[in-house]
């Protein structure tokens, strides 16, 4: 197959942007032409004769999808924590087990850069083409993005503080400014560094961590500076019960008044999760006006299911966010990195919790996996199929078993086959997934340093967990090991 092809030739169905409505909608039996990256042209199939030589695709038995959009995902660490973090939960803090987690289990620096090449090649394998990687940066992280061939947006986080225990029941806040700020001056470097790549497929994201272990003070400098460089700006906000009550103990307000109150949120800023508004039933709060300020501001959210739904916890209504006019858009946040596993599960939850088969359905979870996303990160030359657009293309297997028959292949991807059809993806008109396999990673070599980097975290508990316990008393596994 060409690295670059000029055409992909008689797709059997394509989900293309509608030019009436902006929205998705499928056709039949089409060509798509590339030149310079982009999509220059959608034609009915055979329309234009192939001319001598012209490197194309043949799309024969194929449908096309536009790339999928994750706004917000943990690629250097999550991975580290494959077998550890899915059964883990912590009681005393309303079952999220994020915190006794990080406090507990730091995955070594030479990890990291293999824990970026499996997930982006789990990305990829889903049809993920534009991601948003939120990390505290490293030596080659930019350079294992580039190399993916994928388009990212690096998001460098600093914060003020770092999270503690103390016994199950409290949680303690580290406060170190002065680290912030030399944090902060990191991530500036980096997201220089990451826009001016010559690759073209590299932006930046202005991320101080969390809502509540950043200083207002350098929230104020985060903020400022989006605004003077025009970058995205994000943050987790909403997260767990423990964030929120500790923001209603310092402020009396929710964080996300209090980020309302401090001009935090504006277009152009992404809000990580924002699951526990104050008409969450989980936090039943005075006040019903989170989400208003949330649409009024012209904010985002980045939803990410599967997380919190380990915990048992999910946003209330998520037709809701969309009916107010919020941009929502998804994101994987941890393992696996499946933007499609996280379509059906927003789905499914989103129905479980309005009581509501209408809160989302197919279309419109593969919206906000597609043009939500790209509205998000102020964009409206990706997550579509249509001509001006990047030629950023899955092409899922129609003959897979999992897809036929060959009804509505958009809802056989989404509840059937996933990944598990994605044939090909291309980013910027070049193949970056050629029969399902990275053109350009090495996930087997990835996975047996992650291995090592897992194993040494695990032996290393003892060592940063405020009770000094083993891996396995934290996470005990899943069944007990026999010695029969």
């Amino acid at each position: 197959m060409t690295s670059r092809p000029a055409s992909i030739r008689n797709l059997a169905w394509a989900v293309v942007r509608d030019g009436a409505t902006a929205r998705h909608a499928y056709r039949r039996d089409v060509d798509l032409f590339l030149r310079d990256g982009r999509i220059v042209e959608i034609t009915p199939a055979s329309a234009r004769p192939a001319e001598a030589n012209e490197p194309a695709i043949d799309g024969r038995g194929m449908l096309a999808l536009p790339g999928l959009v994750n706004i917000h995902s943990h690629p250097t660490t999550e991975p580290g924590y494959r077998g550890v973090r899915e059964d883990h939960g912590v009681p005393e803090q309303q079952m999220t087990g994020l915190i006794e987690r990080l406090q507990a289990f730091r995955l070594p620096l030479e990890g990291r850069a293999a824990a970026a090449e499996l997930s982006y090649s789990e990305m990829l394998r889903a049809g993920t083409t534009t991601a948003c990687d939120v990390t505290v940066p490293f030596d080659g992280w930019l350079d294992t993005m580039v190399r993916s061939g994928m388009r990212f947006y690096a998001a460098p986080t600093f914060a003020s503080a770092r999270w503690g225990m103390a016994a199950p029941q409290t949680v303690t806040w580290q406060w170190d400014e002065a680290g912030g700020l030399k944090a902060f001056d990191k991530a500036r470097a980096v997201m220089a560094e990451a826009e001016s790549h010559n690759s073209g497929r590299l932006g930046a994201m202005v991320f101080p961590n969390q809502i509540d272990t950043v200083t207002p003070e350098l929230f104020a400098m985060g903020r400022r500076h989006a605004d003077e460089t025009g970058r995205l700006f994000s943050t987790h906000i909403g997260q767990s019960v423990v964030e929120v009550r500790e923001m209603i103990r310092r402020h009396g307000i929710t964080p996300v008044q209090w980020a309302a109150q401090r001009g935090l949120m504006k277009p152009g800023t992404i809000l990580a999760h924002c699951i526990l508004l104050d008409e969450h039933p989980q936090i039943a709060w005075h006040t019903r006006k989170d989400l208003d300020l949330i649409a009024d501001a012209g904010a985002a959210v980045a939803h990410c299911p599967q997380p919190f739904a380990r915990y048992g916890l999910a946003m209330d209504h998520v037709g809701r966010y969309r009916a107010r006019g919020v941009t929502v858009g998804l994101g994987t946040d941890c393992a696996p990195h499946n933007l499609i596993e996280e379509m059906r599960l927003a789905i499914v939850a989103g129905r479980l919790m309005s009581e509501d088969i209408a809160s989302l359905d197919t279309g419109s979870a593969f919206e906000a996996a597609t043009i939500g996303g790209a509205k998000a990160l102020g964009r409206d030359d990706i997550g579509v199929l249509a001509p001006g657009a990047r030629a950023d293309i899955v092409l899922v297997d129609l003959a897979h078993p999992l897809m036929q028959p060959v009804r509505d292949p958009l809802r056989s991807f989404v509840f059937h086959a996933a990944d598990r059809a994605v044939e090909t993806v291309l980013v910027n008109g070049e193949v970056v997934l050629e029969e399902g396999t990275p053109v350009h990673l090495d996930p087997a070599a990835a996975m047996e340093r992650l291995a090592e980097a897992q194993a040494r975290m695990l032996r290393d508990s003892v060592k940063h967990d405020y009770a000094g316990r083993p891996a396995e008393q934290i996470a005990p596994l899943s069944l007990p090991l026999s010695s029969g």
